[in-house]
């Protein structure tokens, strides 16, 4: 085992590809409201997963004021659409207002307010590349169902906050949020169909790529 990763080099590797004002204003609006963005090292994460997935068509579950998502569509393909979805129409407002200091075209953005496990049903099997988690934490096991549905043979799910607050690696640790973050990381790993990893970028990204599996007579 390596010496664990202390906290001044954490902080150099969640700084390590700055954020912009787009970005620093959509984080703002966040603090405002009340909501918790992802951090900057887990946008990078995202921003990379969807570059390397070529990304055209990427669902996102928990708009907040767009921070995640503009993370997001800077990786996607320049004709990528981003759904994102979020219970709170007021967030999704605030996230379309960075979308546009941003530049990107309205086109490229769908946003869907309603609760997640009532929209996702309705979205299109086979269809996605990346499914971006960021809800209620108890409902993530749900969410995963619905991601394996969604993304197409070699698309990626990620959910953040797979460490809770230190709270998931603490067996002690029994609140309902942290046991279904710690049942999630665990059905992950062992789900025949995921090649999964753990990220210790901000609060943790897990993401899986849904492994292709050929079809046999």
């Amino acid at each position: 085992m390596t010496t664990p990763i202390n906290a001044t080099s954490w902080t150099y590797s969640e700084e390590f590809v700055a954020e912009d004002d787009v970005l620093a204003t959509a984080r703002a609006r966040a603090e405002e409201v009340g909501v918790v963005p992802i951090s900057p090292g887990g946008g990078a994460a995202l921003r990379f997963l969807a570059s390397v997935l070529d990304a055209r068509a990427v669902v996102e579950i928990g708009t907040g004021t767009g921070v995640s998502g503009l993370w997001m569509l800077r990786g996607m393909r320049a004709d990528g659409v981003l759904t994102t979805v979020d219970i709170e129409a007021e967030h999704q407002r605030l996230a379309r207002e960075g979308y546009s200091e941003a530049g990107v075209a309205s086109q490229r953005v769908r946003t869907i307010a309603g609760a997640a496990l009532d929209v996702l049903p309705r979205l299109t099997d086979g269809h996605y590349d990346l499914v971006f988690c960021d809800g209620d934490k108890r409902e993530y096991a749900a969410y995963l169902a619905e991601a394996l549905r969604l993304l197409r043979p070699g698309g990626v799910v990620a959910f953040d906050n797979a460490l809770w607050h230190d709270r998931v690696a603490d067996p002690s640790r029994r609140d309902e949020e942290t046991v279904a973050i710690r049942e999630l990381n665990r059905s992950v790993a062992e789900h025949d169909s995921l090649l999964s990893v753990l990220l210790p970028v901000g609060d943790g990204l897990l993401a899986a790529k849904k492994v292709w599996t050929p079809e046999t007579d």
